[in-house]
């Protein structure tokens, strides 16, 4: 079906249909035309989260002679820009195990010999570049970062180019059973596998800024927040001032927030501990994440510098997620000598890193701990391990604004982003987004100092979940599998 000259009923102009048909032409000639080959879809355990989580990949490569579960499967269309798309994706995966269904990744970025695959890569490298740069460049920033990520993206012209450009993904979709239900949790997915012919696409909508690059027309919409569901319900702003056709009740729903069910379930007893540090003076611990583009050194580098004497006095504790990006932490002890002398590396020992999360979770932890490792399930997934010990989780206000543990918020990537941390701290769960080193100091400065703003921030989130609004992910999954029926 074409998607491309009409988005909800409304009318694409001619020069938009034209610039959707140029940059699917481009990326053809740029990548080969690949439109009339079949490609093997094979099921092959996950090596490193097909244990905790029960899930399967979906390969071109190795050799299987398992079938897809056409009763209990559900595809997780995904691809890895960052980290926040590949966390959205374990959660609902997470969420489908402990429901009892079995979940099929389906990373788009990772068929490499695909034309599909290499204009993904291909605009992912874009988006990393852009999003360092802003980091270096306060005028690139103001210009050109923000507000292509703030209104560029917003553009139902945007839209209607990556349908057109989604049409060179269908191929991957040559040997997926059609009525198998999948969960996208970037649009790409949802888009590719809709022109496809899949006929139960579930899109599940990141951030809190309504934008018209999330929109995949013949699935159903999952939104977080309450907030966002009316944007996206009249496509506000999404044609400048004009008033466009609503999209219609059944193509949106809400669900909240989508967060894995080791996390949710724990809720209670993780927030009882972290008061219960408080209160016998224990160090606080803080989670700190290097994003997917690794960029905001500078602004970890001085949490860090204004942290270690509270550490070193055994007031606080850090640990330092830096991902795949070893890099950072290297230049982070060369601009921090003292650092070295109160950490330990957790570095490419998933077993040992793994063991540490569970120990933390009950016994007492001491120094800086700093965790790399090279595979991207293992990069993502220990965020996750470690926030449930964590007491506070220092983050920009990418989708972790969205999970159950008290946050500090520091300077965003992206205009879209600054909607996270409002919503959370409307809901009680975390700090209003902290826009420079001053501000985030006097943020740690308050944590450290009044224990009320930690325990204030785990009761929210005790009561948000007695709310639903963590439930997300299940009610994601429920949608999708009850969409078949």
């Amino acid at each position: 079906m074409e998607r491309t000259s009409k988005i909800f009923g409304n009318p694409m102009t001619n020069k938009t249909i034209r610039k959707a048909n140029h940059s699917k032409k481009k990326y053809a000639k740029k990548f080969g035309d690949d439109s009339k080959k079949c490609y093997p879809m094979n099921v092959v355990k996950n090596p490193i989260i097909g244990e905790v989580l029960g899930v399967k990949d979906l390969r071109m490569d190795g050799d299987t002679s398992e079938a897809f579960d056409m009763e209990k499967g559900l595809i997780v269309g995904n691809i890895r820009m960052g980290f926040g798309h590949y966390r959205i994706s374990m959660a609902i995966a997470s969420a489908a195990n402990a429901l009892g269904y079995t979940p099929y990744w389906m990373d788009l970025a990772s068929y490499d010999q695909t034309t599909g695959s290499k204009v993904i890569q291909a605009q992912n490298k874009l988006y990393s570049l852009g999003s360092r740069l802003s980091q270096k460049s306060k005028l690139f920033n103001h210009f050109v970062w923000e507000p292509m990520n703030y209104e560029g993206f917003r553009k139902l012209s945007y839209n209607a180019v990556d349908q057109k450009n989604a049409e060179l993904m269908t191929p991957l979709f040559s040997n997926v059973p059609k009525e198998i239900p999948l969960v996208a949790t970037h649009v790409w997915p949802a888009q590719a596998a809709l022109h496809a012919g899949m006929k139960h696409v579930v899109n599940a909508i990141p951030d809190n800024w309504p934008m018209a690059l999330h929109l995949a027309e013949g699935s159903v919409h999952t939104i977080q927040t309450h907030s966002s569901y009316f944007g996206y319900r009249v496509l506000n702003g999404m044609e400048k001032d004009k008033v466009l056709n609503p999209m219609n009740g059944d193509d949106i729903v809400y669900t909240g927030h989508y967060i894995d069910h080791e996390l949710v379930s724990n809720i209670e007893s993780d927030c009882a501990a972290r008061i219960a540090r408080v209160k016998d003076g224990k160090p606080m611990r803080f989670l700190l994440t290097i994003g997917g583009a690794g960029a905001q050194k500078e602004i970890f580098a001085a949490i860090i510098r204004y942290l270690l004497p509270y550490v070193q006095k055994n007031k606080a504790v850090i640990y330092v997620n830096v991902g795949d990006y070893k890099n950072v932490w290297e230049d982070l002890n060369k601009e921090i000598p003292a650092l070295k002398q109160v950490s330990t590396e957790h570095f490419n020992e998933w077993d040992k890193t793994v063991s540490f999360t569970k120990q933390a979770l009950t016994r007492d932890v001491t120094g800086v701990h700093s965790f790399y490792h090279s595979n991207i399930f293992e990069v993502v997934y220990v965020t996750n391990l470690l926030m449930r010990s964590a007491d506070v989780l220092v983050t920009k206000p990418s989708e972790l604004a969205f999970y159950p543990v008290p946050k500090l918020f520091i300077k965003r990537v992206g205009g879209h982003e600054q909607w996270g941390a409002i919503h959370s701290a409307e809901i009680g769960d975390g700090t209003l987004e902290c826009r420079d080193i001053p501000h985030t100091v006097q943020m740690l400065q308050l944590f450290l100092t009044d224990p009320q703003i930690l325990t204030d921030m785990c009761q929210n989130i005790i009561q948000s979940k007695s709310q639903g609004i963590y439930d997300g992910a299940y009610k994601v999954v429920e949608l999708a599998m009850n969409k078949r029926r």
